[in-house]
């Protein structure tokens, strides 16, 4: 680990990192009571004290009751952030808890509850405490599932979610230089057992990338890769807009009547021949954008978009002129269809509920 890694980080670098957020109308801090996000609301407080005018803060804890803990770790988050001049609340998730999936089920929780309170307050943004560990973490894990491109992209630094924007601030700053800033300034923070249980994902995760460092395999370096993802991606979907405004224009100077902008469209429809002459990846992304904001079940998985690409892309090969190609397949609450030259995405009706 390089020695800039573990130094504690000045005002003037907290100053460099929040200052994207200096005009929002507020931030809400996501803090657990954890190191990583300790620091998140010890570090912005002090960078919002030496602002004259400044977005307002509120630190958030969500208390997934899952641990005997978790209250105790809240109010102490409260007592801190008092000290700090910042408000607090803590959020319950209520109810009962899933058998399996526990920590993805809690996830969306945290962030449901997150956005409950930036909205009922006027905040625009949601910020969270996740690191460059966490950012190379998440780049792994989707790796080893197979995910395109975008998954690999890993986290934005910002990205809406629940009505809100979620920013992190910390993605290029190591745990242990949060945990540095943390000891200089003699503040204490929460452990989370669950950090290190092995029948977690993220866990296991953790502890192999630290036999991948012995490669180069690091935090860093998984987080350098997952940047440049991130800077491959958003080309990519430049490309993807182009080939949509392309499609459009053929379809106006064919006379097809223009879609409605801003409202959801009932069903969207390009000309089979200029789609199939497009690159496979752009073909991929024009129909997963077209699936997610027709279907009713989405958001489509990568791989039965992919599927679904293929069995279109043989259809049209095997096109003659007696012989049209025609297709009808069902996706994510959106039937796909290919028929006279075109390719229509659509609606699918509601399923049946079977009887009791």
């Amino acid at each position: 680990m390089r020695e800039d890694d573990k130094s504690p980080i000045s005002v003037q670098q907290a100053k460099s990192l929040f200052a994207d957020w200096k005009r929002a109308s507020g931030l809400v801090l996501a803090v657990s009571g954890g190191p990583d996000s300790v620091a998140l609301m010890w570090l912005a407080a002090r960078w919002r004290a030496a602002l004259s005018r400044g977005p307002h803060l509120l630190a958030v804890t969500v208390d997934h009751g899952l641990r005997p803990e978790s209250a105790r770790e809240a109010r102490e988050v409260k007592r801190l952030a008092r000290t700090l001049g910042v408000p607090h609340r803590t959020m319950r998730w209520s109810g009962e808890k899933p058998k399996s999936g526990v920590p993805a089920a809690a996830r969306a929780a945290r962030y449901r509850l997150l956005a409950t309170v930036a909205l009922q307050n006027g905040a625009s943004h949601i910020l969270t405490a996740h690191t460059r560990d966490d950012q190379a973490e998440t780049l792994l894990m989707r790796l080893l599932r197979g995910s395109g491109i975008s998954g690999l992209a890993a986290m934005a630094r910002e990205s809406k979610r629940g009505g809100v924007l979620l920013a992190r601030p910390f993605l290029n700053i190591s745990k242990s230089q949060l945990i540095a800033t943390l000891g200089k300034a003699k503040i204490g923070y929460a452990e989370d057992p669950t950090n290190r249980d092995v029948s977690f994902t993220r866990p296991r995760i953790r502890n192999l990338i630290e036999e991948l460092g012995v490669e180069g395999g690091d935090a860093r370096n998984l987080a350098r890769l997952a940047s440049r993802l991130a800077r491959a991606n958003a080309a990519i979907e430049v490309l993807v807009d182009g080939a949509a405004r392309y499609l459009a224009l053929r379809d106006r100077e064919a006379g097809s009547p223009p879609q409605a902008l801003g409202a959801k469209p009932q069903n969207t429809s390009f000309e089979a021949a200029p789609f199939a002459a497009l690159a496979e990846e752009i073909r991929l992304r024009l129909l997963l954008r077209a699936i997610d904001r027709i279907g009713l079940e989405g958001p489509a998985e990568l791989g039965k978009v992919e599927a679904l690409l293929a069995a279109l892309d043989r259809t049209l090969r095997t096109a003659t002129e007696k012989r049209q190609p025609r297709l009808k397949q069902t996706l994510a609450g959106a039937i796909v269809s290919l028929a006279g030259g075109r390719i229509v995405i659509a609606p699918a009706p509601p399923r049946r509920r079977r009887p009791n």
